[in-house]
């Protein structure tokens, strides 16, 4: 697991503690999960016991709708998460800025990764879920990931900052993050603005997030 992931142990300490529900923080046995096969396009949840991010196909996504996809010319795929503007893009976030994200955020950043290659290899242990669209619903998503996203217009790119990795890149984006509203939230969110049958509000750990996902499965036609 990269840096991305890694990084979110504080976090999960603190939320676990206010929760009270220590057992999301049991470790996901890594996994490939895939809904019906029958749609225009399929995107990728990922997640450890914490974290969760969407990945989707470079080759699928419009750059007139995501024009950030211009700072990834090689990329297969982009990973998109989104968390607190200051705890995230830390080098050492420590107890005092999870706090302040738990609580009392000032806003959010979102973190684009691209890259190339197998998931399973990109992703080691964590569990990977496969999800099909209609072309309706994967132009909603996009849209959702695109609105998050704080640009002077929507024609021009968000400004980059350097990422965790080499080839991920920080951005301004719309939301304030909490305790309550978390990236696992943010993920749940972009599902239902692709009118899937996910509940945001009851979504704030990736444990929760996994479960609502996988029941897809037997939902989706």
């Amino acid at each position: 697991m990269g840096p991305v992931w890694t990084r979110w142990c504080l976090l999960r300490r603190i939320f676990l503690i206010v929760l009270l529900s220590c057992a999301c923080a049991n470790s996901v046995a890594p996994a490939r999960f895939r809904t019906q096969a029958n749609h225009a396009k399929h995107v990728f949840i990922v997640h450890d016991a914490w974290h969760a991010a969407i990945v989707i196909r470079t080759i699928d996504i419009p750059a007139a709708v995501l024009p950030e996809l211009r700072d990834f010319p090689s990329a297969e795929q982009l990973e998109f998460s989104w968390g607190d503007r200051d705890y995230f893009p830390a080098p050492d976030p420590g107890i005092g800025l999870a706090l302040k994200a738990a609580f009392w955020s000032s806003g959010s950043i979102l973190h684009v990764v691209g890259s190339k290659g197998s998931l399973e290899h990109i992703f080691a242990g964590a569990e990977i879920l496969e999800i099909g669209l209609s072309e309706d619903g994967f132009q909603r998503l996009i849209k959702f990931i695109s609105d998050t996203f704080s640009r002077s217009s929507q024609e021009s790119p968000a400004e980059a900052r350097p990422g965790l990795s080499p080839n991920g890149r920080f951005y301004a984006a719309e939301g304030k993050f909490s305790i309550l509203r978390t990236c696992n939230t943010w993920v749940a969110e972009a599902l239902s603005a692709a009118e899937l049958p996910v509940s945001p509000r009851d979504v704030i750990t990736a444990r929760s997030l996994g479960s609502q996902v996988r029941s897809l499965a037997g939902k989706q036609k």
